[in-house]
C-alpha cells in the first residue's frame, strides 16, 4: 500500500488500531541511532522532514532481501492483536488514519529510509530536510526480539 501520511513535529506512527501512543519510546537511542520510537502497540518512524512524506507498508510472509538503496534500516517488533494497522501523523483526524488489515499476531518491521524526490502532492518548498520513502516491511514472528540497526544512515540526516 502506497501512502502520503503527514509527518508533523517530524514522525508518523504506524499502530494497532487499539494503542494510543505516548512518546514514552523516544530513548536517546532511538532518536540518535534507531531513527524509530518503539512503544507496545507501536513504533513511531522519524521524517527528515515536518512535511507531507511517502511511505509504503506491505505484509510479506517472510523477512524480505535487504534494499540495496536503502541509506538507514532498521527494525522492530510490532504487536498487532487487533489485526488492524493505523498509519497516521501526529496531527491526524481519525477520519485521515489509515487502516491495513492483517492477521493478528507479532510483526517484525523493517523500516527502510529510501532517498526519494518529492511527493506527487503538494509540499512544503520551505521545509528543511530531504525527501525519503519510508518503506515499511511486515512479517510474521513467532518470537520476540530487540530493535535492530540492519544499516546504519549518516549521523546528520534530517534538515
Amino acid at each position: 500500500m502506497h501512502l502520503v501520511v503527514h509527518a508533523d513535529q517530524r514522525q508518523f506512527t504506524i499502530r494497532d488500531s487499539r494503542a494510543r501512543l505516548t512518546g514514552s519510546g523516544w530513548t536517546p537511542d532511538a532518536v540518535e541511532v534507531h531513527r524509530i520510537g518503539v512503544e507496545p502497540g507501536g513504533i513511531a518512524i522519524a521524517t527528515a522532514r515536518s512535511d507531507v512524506v511517502e511511505s509504503s507498508v506491505s505484509s510479506l510472509p517472510s523477512a524480505p532481501a535487504l534494499s540495496s538503496s536503502a541509506e538507514h534500516v532498521v527494525e522492530a517488533d510490532l504487536p498487532v492483536p487487533s489485526g488492524r494497522l493505523v498509519i497516521s501523523g501526529p496531527a491526524d483526524y481519525v477520519s485521515q488514519e489509515k487502516v491495513f488489515p492483517v492477521l493478528p499476531g507479532l510483526y517484525r518491521a523493517r523500516v527502510s529510509y529510501v532517498p526519494a524526490g518529492p511527493p506527487a502532492v503538494t509540499w512544503n518548498e520551505h521545509e528543511f530536510g530531504e525527501h525519503y520513502r519510508y518503506v515499511v516491511e511486515l512479517w510474521p514472528v513467532d518470537e520476540q526480539s530487540d530493535v535492530e540497526v540492519l544499516r546504519q544512515g549518516a549521523a546528520v540526516w534530517d534538515g
